[in-house]
């Protein structure tokens, strides 16, 4: 696969979905079908906009509500083919068991997470729905940034946060309640070696046009803030795109989301409209919402 910086003109976005034995099946089944109905052109079946792989230990692995799925690749292929990817799902569901065992998907999570901090001028997206925030935690990805997760896990979500926190001396994290979801290091086009990514200068007008596909959130917002690639690799992991998300339907309305600042906002709303589910937006920290 070509090396590429960001999700851009017309070719698939590569998607990851990690399942965990009795992993929950609205978590995995709601965000790819949003995912699977999004096109780059809306009267195109042929433009779909994500191209999904399913991971698992096994090649087959039964969700907590005995529905069976059947994985693509193993872990082992996963990890090999992790710089194929452009954004890693992870899903809730007997999470108690990957934390005591330190199965996957802990490890892809952190693997992932490294090749962002080695490779920052790619753009990745890391995201959790319901409960797999707290394995996000527990990899130590989320210190220093604001998250959330389902709300009758909030409680154990603080004292994993804290205790990785302490244990890998890190910044605590900001935990987010009544939030669909929470989005962190939104990301933006990439400017000179001393360029401010705060401040748009005039000269910007005659600078080459931005990276990400028109409409989107990461477009609109590279017209008025860009990022040198030295301060984006200053950027909490390497400025790698993390998403957490409520509980169970929350995971809804972040894949709506991720549409959005992929692909875009109108397509995004297509989505929505198609799937007869009204988007509920979440909090975007340091940057832009749709």
């Amino acid at each position: 696969m070509a090396h590429k910086t960001s999700a851009v003109a017309d070719e698939p976005i590569e998607v990851l979905f990690a399942l965990q034995p009795k992993f929950d099946l609205m978590d995995f089944a709601g965000p790819l079908e949003i995912l699977d109905w999004a096109r780059h052109d809306k009267n195109d079946e042929n433009t779909k906009a994500f191209d999904i792989t399913i991971a698992a230990a096994e090649p087959k692995v039964i969700s907590d509500q005995g529905v069976v799925v059947g994985a693509q690749i193993t872990y082992k292929e996963a990890h090999e083919r992790l710089n194929d990817f452009d954004v890693l799902i992870i899903v809730g569901g007997d999470t108690d068991t990957v934390l005591k065992k330190k199965s996957e998907p802990l490890p892809i999570i952190e693997a992932f997470a490294e090749l962002q901090r080695t490779d920052y001028t790619r753009e990745r997206t890391l995201m959790s729905i319901c409960t797999g925030s707290l394995l996000l935690a527990e990899a130590g990805i989320l210190a220093g940034l604001s998250a959330t997760t389902h709300p009758d896990y909030m409680t154990k979500f603080e004292i994993i946060c804290s205790n990785a926190a302490q244990r890998d001396l890190q910044e605590r994290t900001d935990v987010v309640e009544d939030a669909r979801y929470v989005v962190n290091n939104l990301r933006f086009d990439l400017g000179d070696e001393d360029e401010n990514p705060y401040i748009r200068r005039k000269s910007d007008a005659g600078r080459r046009p931005s990276a990400a596909r028109k409409g989107s959130v990461s477009f609109k917002g590279s017209n008025g803030r860009r990022e040198s690639i030295a301060r984006r690799a200053a950027m909490r992991l390497g400025g790698l795109r993390v998403i957490t998300s409520g509980g169970i339907s929350a995971g809804l309305d972040a894949a709506l989301y991720l549409v959005s600042i992929l692909v875009d906002e109108d397509t995004a709303n297509e989505v929505s409209r198609f799937t007869q589910h009204e988007w509920v937006k979440g909090t975007v920290v340091d940057g832009l919402d749709v």
